[in-house]
């Protein structure tokens, strides 16, 4: 029997630049809502109070910090020159767009952030984290190194955790972080399966694509991560999303899948081949048989899926069975709110849903599910990472009051260029690290 262990959730804190630029082509979501004015302290409040009540519950929850935004050293490296300040204004009146890019707050996803394998599937029993590259979008792909910065300064300890590079920023092994990737098992410090969801194969240009919107995942990427986790094949299953869920904006498979336990919660239109996923996974699974809960397009049509983020919720173990934690979008869309309903009531292994209010983070596209990394960590390993970020009570309100005093409750697109938005991200972010005992992790601070 494995060790005893918990799947910790880290959110990520939602950023002093929160707003609504519109950056990601095939994120729908995203798209509807560009140039809309924003609330970043509403934005980090609504994060905070998720993970509060998650905390309060028993799950262990811990913080990922924002990064620094707008990004200096980036528009330095695109030619933008002088002082701090008329980088930022040269920007903001030669490039509004590129100053928009390198002030995304999109590293609130933290999802996106890494794929993470835990010690009891590793060859070396330790737990491998990989920052994500985010190579299909530039306002993401600058974000891997404060990443990785981060995750070290959380889980330091070489003897429980291992830590890689970024793959290649390259097309042909484009990664997406753990919004690709779930882990099904018996028990979580026992030996699992860990599954990768790609869209495309780069190196075969005559495999199913999308046409319309671009595949950010390959299997080239996903292959690469399991071989440096040292994964054995025999607990690894790679599947195809389907390009036409794809292109339907169903842009990371988390908008259309979420895994937990031995349990699969699906849309219909979510695998290429749904049957050969399912029988992969089942001849894998050790400890636990798979309990695949299937949403067919007749319940959920594909489209109702994707605006109400309903796949894109965090499945949670309780005593009585799973908790499925929704966005509040999920009870506005008719067929969504009808087939929860039943959902409870069928006898399945999720057994409640609740509706949680991040409608700041679903108008730039990004449910729940997409506000968390999921770290499986044994007895040890929990204590020997750094505790400092994980949410206690006290924690709780001192960073409340912290958003309270740092955060913008309005921020425009205009707002982007302003000098005085710089200086009040850098001093927020240079207090926060004292807060969560991280030392030195961004680049101003180096």
């Amino acid at each position: 029997m494995g060790k005893h262990a918990v799947e910790a959730n880290f959110d990520g804190l939602v950023g002093p630049t929160h707003n609504y630029a519109g950056l990601s082509w095939g994120n729908v979501a995203s798209k509807s809502n560009v140039h809309s004015v924003s609330n970043p302290r509403e934005a980090a409040l609504q994060g905070l109070a998720k993970m509060k009540l998650l905390a309060d519950r028993g799950y262990v929850q811990g913080i990922l910090p924002p990064h620094e935004r707008p990004h200096i050293p980036t528009l330095r490296s695109l030619g933008f020159s002088g002082t701090d300040t008329q980088v930022l204004e040269r920007a903001a009146k030669t490039s509004p767009s590129i100053l928009a890019a390198v002030s995304s707050a999109s590293s609130m996803w933290t999802a996106n952030a890494a794929t993470v394998s835990p010690s009891a599937d590793t060859s070396d029993h330790r737990v491998h984290f990989t920052p994500a590259n985010l190579s299909a979008k530039f306002h993401r792909s600058i974000e891997h190194t404060v990443t990785g910065r981060a995750l070290k300064a959380i889980f330091a300890d070489e003897g429980y955790f291992t830590h890689h590079p970024a793959l290649p920023s390259v097309s042909h092994f484009g990664d997406e972080g753990a919004a690709n990737h779930t882990r099904l098992c018996g028990r979580y410090g026992e030996p699992g399966v860990e599954l990768f969801v790609f869209g495309q194969v780069a190196f075969n240009e005559q495999a199913p694509a999308p046409k319309k919107y671009p595949a950010r995942q390959t299997l080239e990427a996903s292959e690469a991560i399991a071989r440096l986790h040292g994964l054995k094949s025999e607990n690894v299953v790679f599947a195809q999303q389907n390009p036409a869920a794809i292109d339907s904006g169903v842009f990371h498979n988390d908008v259309i899948a979420v895994g937990n336990g031995s349990t699969l919660f699906y849309h219909d239109m979510a695998f290429l081949d749904e049957e050969k996923v399912l029988a992969d996974i089942r001849s894998r699974l050790t400890g636990a048989e798979l309990e695949a809960v299937r949403v067919s397009a007749d319940e959920v049509p594909l489209e109702d899926a994707v605006a109400s983020y309903l796949f894109n919720s965090q499945l949670l173990n309780t005593p009585d069975g799973m908790l499925l934690a929704v966005p509040g979008e999920c009870r506005e869309v008719a067929s969504v709110s009808r087939y929860l309903d039943e959902l409870v009531k069928a006898g399945g292994p999720i057994t409640a849903v609740e509706v949680f209010d991040v409608k700041q983070s679903m108008r730039n596209g990004g449910g729940p599910a997409c506000l968390r990394l999921r770290v499986v960590l044994d007895d040890d390993e929990l204590k020997a990472m750094h505790r400092g970020v994980l949410l206690t009570d006290p924690l709780y309100d001192r960073l409340t009051t912290w958003v309270e005093a740092h955060y913008r409750d309005q921020l425009s697109q205009e707002d982007l260029g302003d000098p005085m938005l710089l200086e009040e991200v850098r001093k927020a972010l240079d207090e926060l690290t004292g807060i969560l005992g991280l030392g030195s992790i961004y680049d101003f601070q180096l």
